[in-house]
């Protein structure tokens, strides 16, 4: 399996080339050259397999044996889903009214991303030790992405994180997860400002080359392939978990609707949906709704500013995911999408080409929820369900009690609810706090402020260029 830029600049890399890489070194995305198509007798063989082992049959296709040996691999995975709380690792609540929940978040932070992290930081970790090399993780965070890239690789010696994190826009749990964190390689930066501005220095440290070699800066935001790669997993979980029968011809179709900020979660959906699975993706967003416009419009424009909701990890203006959407809608089409990126760069305003965005609205529908829609959602699947959904959660199932269908659906839940008091108290509800955070809030914290004003950027070259001179003298 060789992997390209979704520009096409970046030449033919390996696996472990991408796994340590942001962007590619032309702005784009990793991309696998070529997406595996699964025959109808392999979905009936995995229809029956528990999520890790879901996980494990996906990676096989992305990760060649000689680079990580199946066993290994097993491994690996049995190892990042080991301090998951539930048994399944995943689990699919089947609520009042034909509401599917798939619970993604049972691993350490109460997020989705625990799944994706959490073996993202086992394969790096074999390939450290084997190459004896130390990386600089930096991360750009609107809510948890931060805290599960932490519980991933803290007190690694071969690894330093650097998390950069909008000051007073997560929730308090959110925050409290990465500042109480204190071993010596979590670097955690308070930025006062909005998730799109503090990911402006993070791109600016990846454009120096010569920097982010010399540093071996890499990413794990869901720019990150191996993310994209364990998420996959999800959408072929939700169809066996929700599919009525794979005996019939065709295989029955199934409705995952996927809460969307960045997109990565949309785009495993893309990717699973070109292998061959039958599901009908829904991205639904808050009033950040970038990529509702895109799928319904054609029109790839940030608004003047990023609103504040309650769906906080979703307030974000510029999903960097949908450029791989886009290439792969526009079959492989680098030339275009190179074009179409450097436009939206430059102007932050971009019509796609008819062609294009007639192929995206066939691929996905989309929905826009406000604050409004997501309190009456979390209130609804509480008064007939005794069940408390995060806000983003709600999100999808707004999307749900707004649009019935006889088809088959499953919503996917990013997060569990106890890390929104806030949004649960505005529904009317009573919060259900688990004491592993409600010890949080005696936790010593630590973190350091980036001000308006201050070259963040700078800031972090200095930053990073001590925890380099601290790795050297070990």
């Amino acid at each position: 399996m060789e992997y390209i830029s979704t520009r096409g600049g970046a030449g033919t890399v390996g696996f472990e080339r991408t796994l340590f890489s942001g962007f590619a070194s032309d702005g784009g995305l990793f991309m696998p050259k070529h997406i595996p198509s699964l025959d109808r007798d392999t979905l009936r063989r995995w229809s029956s397999l528990s999520y890790p082992e879901l996980v494990k049959e996906l990676c096989s296709l992305f990760i060649p044996a000689d680079l990580v040996p199946r066993s290994t691999l097993s491994e690996l995975v049995d190892r990042a889903f080991s301090r998951f709380r539930h048994k399944d690792v995943v689990h699919l609540s089947r609520l009042k009214e034909g509401l599917n929940v798939l619970e993604l978040w049972h691993g350490v932070t109460y997020a989705f991303k625990d799944l994706s992290l959490s073996c993202t930081g086992q394969l790096l970790q074999y390939f450290l030790e084997k190459r004896q090399k130390h990386v600089t993780i930096v991360v750009g965070t609107s809510g948890d992405t931060g805290s599960s890239a932490i519980e991933s690789v803290r007190g690694q010696k071969n690894m330093d994180v650097f998390v950069l994190l909008p000051k007073g826009l997560c929730t308090q749990i959110q925050e409290l997860q990465m500042t109480t964190v204190i071993e010596d390689n979590i670097h955690i930066f308070a930025a006062h400002g909005n998730s799109d501005e503090i990911d402006v220095p993070i791109k600016e440290l990846f454009a120096d080359v010569d920097f982010a070699q010399k540093y071996n800066l890499m990413s794990l935001n869901s720019v990150n392939w191996s993310r994209i790669m364990v998420q996959i997993a999800h959408h072929f979980y939700a169809y066996f978990q929700c599919a009525p029968s794979l005996d019939t011809t065709p295989l029955p179709v199934v409705e995952i609707v996927v809460p969307t900020g960045g997109g990565g979660n949309i785009t495993a959906g893309c990717i699973a949906q070109k292998m061959g699975l039958p599901i009908r993706l829904v991205a639904v967003v808050n009033t950040n709704d970038i990529f509702h416009r895109t799928v319904q419009h054609g029109d790839f424009s940030v608004s003047e500013s990023v609103k504040p909701t309650l769906a906080s990890a979703m307030d974000i203006q510029e999903p960097y995911n949908m450029e791989r959407v886009l290439w792969l809608l526009s079959g492989s089409n680098s030339h275009l999408i190179k074009t179409l990126m450097e436009q939206f760069s430059a102007s932050k305003s971009l019509k796609l080409p008819e062609d294009l965005h007639r192929k995206l609205s066939e691929t996905l529908r989309s929905c826009s929820a406000s604050d409004e829609d997501i309190t009456r959602a979390m209130k609804r699947c509480w008064e007939e369900n005794h069940y408390q959904l995060c806000p983003h959660s709600a999100v999808a199932a707004h999307y749900h009690y707004s649009h019935p269908d006889s088809t088959p659906r499953c919503c996917l839940a990013p997060a569990s609810a106890a890390k929104f008091q806030d949004a649960l108290l505005l529904a009317g509800l009573v919060p259900q706090i688990p004491p592993e955070i409600t010890a949080l809030t005696a936790m010593e914290t630590r973190s350091t402020p980036l001000q308006r004003g201050q070259d963040w950027a700078q800031a972090l070259r200095e930053r990073i260029e001590a925890a380099a001179k601290r790795w050297d003298a070990e």
